[in-house]
This record gives structure tokens, C-alpha cells and sequence, in this order.
């Protein structure tokens, strides 16, 4: 439905209660541009709820998951403020699965 060519993580924890006004803002502080096509994920600080706000050339869409149990797995903000994805891996982390595992063609190499 939406066309995404590249996703791209936040280690920096985002409120829960931004709107899109404010996740854009985040954006443009953490990635510099809010690019057409791309997804931008953020969490909160206890990961275990995501927003992703995605522009799609037009406008901007934001979605928002939440664990019941359990955690995202997020990596810490050591210094990389940004993390690129595969489409592969944001199926697995929007499932809570351990994305960081998953190769190109969707090879686990890490267990």
C-alpha cells in the first residue's frame, strides 16, 4: 500500500505522546531529512512500544505497535544515533523478533 525503499532506526527514544508534528521534528534532528519513501522508527525508552512515521512522497503516515509483553529489541544509543535496516529485519523487529540476526535474503548467520 505504501511504498518504503529504506528504513531507518533511532537509537534515541522518542515520547509516546508525539504527534507527527513532533516525530517529523525528530526526524530532521536525528536524520538530517525526512526523505520520500523512507520509514523512520522510534521507540520509547523502555522498548516496548514503537511509532514509525513514513513519508510517502506526498505526506506523511504515523503508525504506532506496542508489546504487551516483552520488548522491542533496540539497540543502545552508544554514539550511533542511527541504524539502516533491510525490509527483512523491520518485518522481524515490528514482531519482537531479534532483527539484528537477520541477513540479506533473510539468512540468519548469529544465533
Amino acid at each position: 500500500m505504501i511504498r518504503i525503499d529504506a528504513v531507518w532506526l533511532s537509537t534515541l527514544p522518542l515520547d509516546m505522546r508525539a504527534g507527527t508534528d513532533t516525530a517529523l521534528a525528530r526526524v530532521v534532528a536525528v536524520f538530517g531529512a525526512a526523505h520520500p519513501h523512507t520509514a523512520y522508527l522510534f521507540a520509547n525508552r523502555r522498548a516496548n512500544r514503537m511509532k514509525v512515521l513514513v513519508h510517502d512522497g506526498i505526506g506523511f503516515w504515523l503508525a504506532a505497535r506496542r508489546l504487551h509483553k516483552g520488548r522491542f529489541v533496540w539497540p543502545a544509543p552508544d554514539g550511533q544515533a542511527q541504524v539502516n535496516l533491510s525490509r527483512p529485519q523491520l518485518d522481524a523487529l515490528v514482531l519482537g523478533l531479534p532483527w539484528s540476526r537477520i541477513g540479506e535474503g533473510g539468512i540468519i548467520s548469529v544465533v
